[in-house]
């Protein structure tokens, strides 16, 4: 499932609703956005095609050209290459192979960026919001800017990533969002309630990355 398409029109539009429903009562600023990748993770399709390549060509060898070093050698060249172009392919192969805290460090690193790229840091009160989806590593971070962490810990906000990225894995991503937005709306309406001059400073619509 690619970002572009991963929540319906219908599941789109619940978003959207479920973010300014919660902003009518908080001067905090909700954002989504969901991504492919956080990175091309070239090292999985290296090490598979090494690791499974090699065993397949050890086997092949073994039972029938007698341990040939030379047969093996033509071998394991050819599969480790279609090894790892296959595995490009299949994404939960893919994954077995990247180290789950290289993910971890990449899902983050590109959150923050995206955060500052899109401006998330802008808002009059630094209470931007921050649900970033990542859909290869099925993870998902929630950042905030510094006057919600002025209140609310990053450690607070993970469990509800958590939430999230377990929806993901389960297959209902939109509606745990929705749900995880409004919880988190209650905490934000009473550490940041609405002011009379509040307006909307970011887009409620899901941004694909």
């Amino acid at each position: 499932m690619k970002a572009e398409n991963f929540f319906s029109a219908r599941e789109n539009a619940e978003i959207a609703a479920a973010i300014k429903e919660v902003e009518k009562n908080t001067t905090g600023e909700i954002a989504v956005m969901v991504v492919d990748e956080s990175d091309s993770y070239p090292e999985g399709n290296i090490l598979s095609g090494v690791i499974l390549g090699g065993l397949v060509s050890l086997v092949i060898t073994e039972l029938f050209f007698a341990d040939s070093l030379t047969v093996f050698m033509i071998f394991f060249a050819g599969l480790s290459l279609g090894t790892g172009w296959m595995t490009e392919h299949f994404p939960a192969l893919k994954r077995i192979f990247i180290p789950k805290n290289r993910i971890a460090e990449l899902v983050l690193e590109q959150a923050v960026q995206s955060f500052y790229e899109k401006g998330l840091h802008k808002t009059r009160d630094a209470t931007g919001l921050f649900f970033f989806v990542s859909l290869f590593e099925h993870k998902v971070w929630i950042l905030a800017d510094t006057g919600i962490y002025s209140r609310i810990s990053q450690q607070e906000l993970q469990v509800y990533a958590s939430d999230m990225a377990k929806g993901i894995r389960q297959g209902n991503a939109a509606e745990i969002l929705c749900r995880k937005i409004a919880s988190l709306g209650e905490v934000l309406t009473q550490h940041f309630p609405a002011k009379p001059d509040d307006i909307n400073e970011l887009s409620n619509q899901v941004i694909v990355g």
